[in-house]
């Protein structure tokens, strides 16, 4: 993504002048250059790409960070995504419809 500026722009040089360099490894040993094969390397795996988005919706959605005791329900709204395609209204449902959505509880103030 670094051929990207701080509001989307297309750059092929940096400010500097210098040519950008957008070649990098993924945390499981893909290479990548630049945002088409981010994006291969991304949907190669549609399961591992889902689990962190539902991580990130479960945080959001709780108002916590994700715990060791929510991986089974992380696990299970991956799992329910995936008989429906992976679809942004599965993943937001099984939030919702998670034991960690429907249990949480709020600080009195």
């Amino acid at each position: 993504m670094e051929n990207f500026d701080g509001i989307g722009r297309w750059r092929s040089t940096n400010v500097a002048g210098n040519p950008i360099d957008a070649r990098g490894t993924l945390a499981n040993g893909i290479a990548v250059d630049g945002p088409i094969s981010l994006r291969n390397a991304l949907v190669k795996d549609r399961s591992v790409f889902t689990t962190t988005i539902t991580r990130k919706l479960l945080t959001y959605a709780l108002g916590r960070g994700v715990e060791y005791y929510d991986a089974p329900a992380v696990r299970q709204i991956v799992r329910t995504a995936a008989a429906d395609d992976y679809r942004w209204s599965a993943l937001i449902a099984g939030v919702v419809n998670s034991t960690p959505f429907q249990m949480r509880s709020t600080e009195p103030q």
